[in-house]
């Protein structure tokens, strides 16, 4: 007996392993960069907890987001930007630098005495430990119904190193100096009419000691006294992203832990993008304890931008959590923040870019088209409409609709594509719900068309071709027979016979056959005019519903020896059917 083992297996072609996959050392200067700092608690319990409601949200696009630009905005865009903000439901809305310049000054000021401000919106405003700047900064405030000042100092060793060149002490000294003038200043210049509140960020979070962090916060809220009905904001920024999410979110979980007063203190994240992960960050630190979140719509920011705000609120309305946040109109969204920041959004920016509901995979557009007519089934066995019943459509994450974007996007045409998205696009535009074999023809059509000309095909010139290719019309005229009239009758035995009026090759004729219906009567009759047809397939569908909808018929057929479709559309079916016969015929002549 042979003792050696069987396989299966096709050729003896080595397979890949990891040691025949190589990678090599670069020269680039790794030597220069160190590793970031874990946090040492091992009982951490961010990895189990679950976000299951919005946090509270901070726009900081009109102080962080415009410092980052260019062209700052103008009056006029920064007003643009607010309103846009109010409507999308915004509660929180850092407004200004007012103390560094004029124009932010103004701009808060108009805000306020125009009366732009709704009764449930509190704006921000940011100052550094300066007394002259707090001055200022508490002045630009006079009059406004709910309003926070938000002050901020470096903590990090490297500043407190190179650019300050202090103590721990005495940046620690700095914040809580700065905290006392804020409320000094609020008490001699507000009045009784504003609710007043206060943020304090040591700025570098990512990069100070928790210890030191700790330290400073805590001398901050020594001098704000939090307690009930008296919140203080700390905000500890992610200025420049470091680390991990992961890290990111044991720090936010230290601090949650470790800091008094704790249900007094709103926690707030602010993270930027460095590392191309504020999303996660902002997510885990949620997860580890964060109450609340700074960013920008679509990420604007310095560098890589501050953490993006329309893909964190869309991820929870993808989970069905609400956001508290409207997006039902993402494409105004993005014209408006494209108007006032002067920049472009991407086009495979999440939820909000040109192309992010898009597929040009054949594969992909497939799935989809399936996916929607899976929806449509299973809603309609439940009696219920589509838009009750749980999204479930492949590579969609969200319907669509649900952000103002039709379906018409959803599925676009190029040399990837395959049959899935182009009977997708007829069936979607033109109810055309092509038999599978007849999306296989019509797909290896297009596909010539993109090979030769690249570039995609819009559903426009999908439909054109199809009609040049199927539907010959009177102004398109094509092909050696033209239909113009018939007529059936039924004899006792059941036989058809059919007259048909046409026009073939130019010339008036009248046919006539016989069958055991209109379709096999119609190829007895194309016989005398020399066709050879003999039907392969039928399928047929209404259009639209009523007394006056129109059918479409398609019909394969094998004509001299070549398979070829037809189509026909008519609101009488038999009529359909021949017409679909003579698509048939008229593409083999072709």
């Amino acid at each position: 007996m042979n003792s050696q083992p069987s396989s299966n297996r096709v050729g003896r072609a080595t397979p890949i392993t990891a040691e025949t996959v190589t990678q090599r050392a670069t020269s680039m200067p790794i030597h220069k960069y160190g590793r970031y700092e874990q946090v040492d608690i091992p009982d951490r319990t961010w990895p189990d907890a679950r976000v299951t409601k919005a946090p509270r949200w901070l726009s900081t696009d009109l102080r962080d987001g415009n410092q980052a630009l260019i062209d700052p905005m103008s009056p006029a865009r920064k007003r643009e930007m607010f309103d846009l903000l109010v409507r999308m439901g915004y509660k929180e809305i850092e407004v200004g630098f007012p103390a560094s310049g004029q124009t932010d000054f103004d701009f808060v000021r108009s805000i306020i005495e125009q009366d732009a401000i709704p009764d449930d919106v509190t704006i921000s405003v940011l100052t550094q430990s300066r007394e002259e700047l707090i001055e200022r900064t508490v002045q630009s405030l006079v009059g406004a119904r709910k309003a926070t000042i938000h002050l901020y100092n470096a903590t990090a060793p490297v500043f407190r190193r190179v650019v300050f060149r202090g103590s721990r002490d005495q940046v620690r000294q700095i914040a809580v100096d700065g905290t006392r003038l804020v409320v000094e200043y609020a008490d001699k210049i507000l009045g009784q009419d504003t609710v007043f509140g206060y943020q304090y960020s040591p700025e570098i979070f990512t990069d100070t000691e928790l210890d030191f962090a700790l330290e400073v916060c805590e001398g901050v809220m020594d001098v704000w006294q939090p307690e009930d009905g008296r919140e203080i904001i700390l905000n500890l920024p992610a200025t420049v992203e470091r680390s991990t999410p992961s890290t990111h979110a044991d720090r936010f979980e230290w601090m949650s832990r470790n800091l008094s007063r704790r249900e007094y203190v709103c926690l707030s994240v602010h993270p930027h993008n460095d590392r191309g992960t504020a999303v996660a960050a902002a997510e885990l630190a949620l997860m580890a304890g964060a109450d609340r979140i700074e960013g920008c719509l679509f990420g604007q920011g310095e560098r890589t931008g501050n953490v993006d705000l329309v893909t964190l609120g869309m991820n929870l309305f993808s989970q069905g959590i609400d956001p508290q946040i409207d997006f039902s109109q993402i494409d105004e969204i993005r014209r408006t923040a494209e108007y006032c920041n002067q920049m472009e959004i991407h086009p495979r920016h999440p939820y909000a870019g040109d192309l992010v509901y898009t597929s040009f995979s054949g594969s992909h557009q497939d799935a989809i088209k399936k996916g929607f007519e899976a929806m449509e089934a299973d809603a309609a066995a439940q009696g219920k409409t589509v838009d009750e019943i749980e999204w479930a459509v492949p590579y969609l994450p969200i319907d669509p609709k649900d952000v103002g974007r039709s379906y018409e996007a959803v599925i676009r045409v190029n040399s990837q594509s395959g049959k899935g998205g182009i009977a997708y696009v007829l069936k979607n535009d033109h109810k055309l719900d092509l038999p599978r074999r007849m999306q296989i023809e019509f797909s290896k059509i297009i596909q010539n068309k993109t090979d030769t000309d690249g570039g995609e095909v819009t559903p426009a010139q999908i439909w054109a071709i199809f009609q040049d290719e199927y539907l010959p019309t009177p102004e398109h005229a094509w092909g050696r027979i033209a239909l113009r009239s018939a007529q059936t009758s039924t004899s006792s035995d059941g036989t058809d016979a059919l007259t048909v009026g046409a026009e073939v090759d130019g010339a008036p004729t009248t046919l006539t056959g016989t069958g055991n219906g209109p379709i096999s009567a119609f190829f007895d009759a194309l016989a005398a005019v020399g066709v050879d047809a003999r039907l392969l397939d039928y399928s047929e569908h209404t259009l639209s519903e009523g007394a006056s909808a129109q059918a479409a018929s398609y019909i394969e057929c094998a004509i001299d020896g070549r398979v070829m479709w037809g189509i026909g559309v008519d609101a009488n079916t038999t009529r359909a059917s021949l017409q679909a016969v003579v698509s048939a015929v008229n593409r083999a002549a072709r």
